[in-house]
């Protein structure tokens, strides 16, 4: 068994060593859940409803420790940890009235009666990315506990310690033994282990397009159900007739949130171009405003990034000495230890370059401007991803009429909130398949099983 430093991003110092489990001890965590998963399933709704209130009461009680963790482990910035840590919270509750609610139905039908039943899918594993631990795990855990699933879940190399102490919250809070299991990891072990284990009935994914991509065909192996919540390079569109003052208030952090390390980010901006002046002067005020600092100050509103790899990656894409980035502004950062990268704003040459197509996953935003409301559209629409977005107008009808077109599974008008626990959040195109959150996320944890009884 081999160990993982954990690195706090700020300060490049080792904040603890983690095991990373090798094949032997995923398979005997997935026959160990395989039959906790059956107890668990026959426990009284009502019984595994409590259960997962007892848990959400738990995580509640340890709001800052969990956050803390966040703010070490990930460099997330404080306000951003507490929001993470309470969002985990709030879902276990949400789902919590779950069990008492996975209705089926009876079909009118002659000869007898007809009913359905929605069954749980057995044991589903879980794999975490590094940009929001907390989040993500709780997404995928808690609709599939209410289920009646057992959860095995692996979580980012770089990021292990607050899954790893959700789930020893879980136990405190009365959950079975092996009903969630954390599996520290390397993805080509316990993640690939998932996807071939025959007693895994489903993969949950956030990451990469290209990692999904194998997990999609190794699934196809055993006919496993996947859901996947891949990449993005998600608009913001901004027309002549939107508050430009508000528009360009908002954009900063719907770029950088996170440092940028985030699918949904806002990382092209389009502009028409009768107001775009107007909007990049605004726009670099409020960029150079950004507090960039120690992520455990209350005041900071951008940390760094995850690791010197990533923050390697991000120069890739902006010191490219192939193509000539033209910088419009940027902001501060910090100098000295940690993996520090400034807010900075680029004008591509157009929409076939290389900044404007790729996920940087750091924070880097493009502007480019626009024409109308059909040349936005077809801007907006000329990439392979489809996850989010943003559009700003005053014009109610404009505002249906491009939310229609714009090919993104979460948008918002004249505001950047992509994600609410109540409603689904999933992708179109290469940003994924399926939808998380929301009601309809428990049917990806179920079986419809249909029953006819002869009268």
């Amino acid at each position: 068994m081999s160990t993982h430093d954990v690195i706090n991003p700020a300060t490049e110092e080792r904040v603890d060593a983690v095991d990373l489990l090798g094949v032997d001890e995923t398979d005997e965590a997935i026959a160990a859940a395989t039959v906790a998963q059956r107890t668990w399933a026959a426990l009284a709704p009502a019984d595994r409803g409590r259960l997962m209130r007892r848990f959400a009461d738990v995580v509640d009680g340890h709001i800052d420790e969990l956050a803390r963790l966040e703010i070490a482990n990930s460099g997330h910035t404080l306000g951003n940890a507490t929001g993470e840590a309470s969002n985990v919270r709030d879902v276990l509750h949400y789902y919590s009235a779950a069990p008492e609610r996975l209705l089926g139905q009876q079909i009118p039908v002659a000869g007898g009666l007809d009913v359905t039943f929605k069954e749980p899918l057995g044991v589903v594993g879980i794999i975490v990315p590094w940009n929001f631990p907390m989040p993500i795990a709780g997404w995928g855990l808690a609709p599939a506990l209410a289920a009646g699933n057992a959860v095995v879940l692996k979580p980012a190399e770089l990021t292990p310690l607050t899954a790893i102490r959700l789930g020893e919250l879980a136990r405190e809070a009365g959950i079975p033994e092996h009903v969630l299991t954390i599996l520290p990891g390397k993805g080509s072990v316990v993640g690939e282990r998932f996807v071939t284990h025959p007693d895994v009935a489903k993969v949950c994914f956030t990451g990469s397009t290209a990692v999904g991509q194998r997990i999609m065909r190794g699934a196809a192996d055993r006919i496993k159900r996947i859901t996947l919540e891949l990449g993005g390079k998600s608009a913001n569109i901004v027309f002549e007739d939107a508050d430009i003052a508000a528009a360009a208030a908002a954009a900063p952090m719907a770029a950088f949130d996170n440092a940028g390390q985030d699918c949904c980010a806002r990382s092209r901006i389009l502009v028409q171009r009768s107001v775009l002046d107007s909007f990049m002067e605004r726009f670099e005020t409020a960029v150079k405003d950004i507090v960039v600092d120690d992520p455990a100050l209350g005041g900071t509103q951008m940390g760094p990034l995850v690791s010197s790899g990533q923050r390697e990656a991000v120069r890739g894409f902006v010191e490219d000495a192939h193509e000539d980035v033209d910088i419009a502004f940027r902001g501060s950062a910090p100098q000295g230890a940690g993996w520090w990268y400034p807010p900075t704003v680029v004008l591509p040459t157009g929409t076939q370059d290389r900044i404007w197509r790729e996920e940087i996953f750091g924070p880097v935003v493009a502007v480019l401007p626009f024409d109308d409301e059909e040349d936005a559209i077809a801007k907006a629409n000329d990439t392979d991803y489809g996850l989010s977005g943003s559009i700003f107008t005053q014009d109610v009808g404009r505002a249906i009429r491009v939310s229609r077109a714009v090919e993104a599974g979460n948008l918002s008008v004249n505001s950047h909130a992509s994600v609410r626990y109540s409603t689904p959040f999933g992708g179109f195109k290469q940003s994924g398949l399926g939808r998380e959150l929301g009601p309809d996320a428990l049917d990806s944890f179920t079986e419809i099983k249909n029953v006819f009884i002869a009268t």
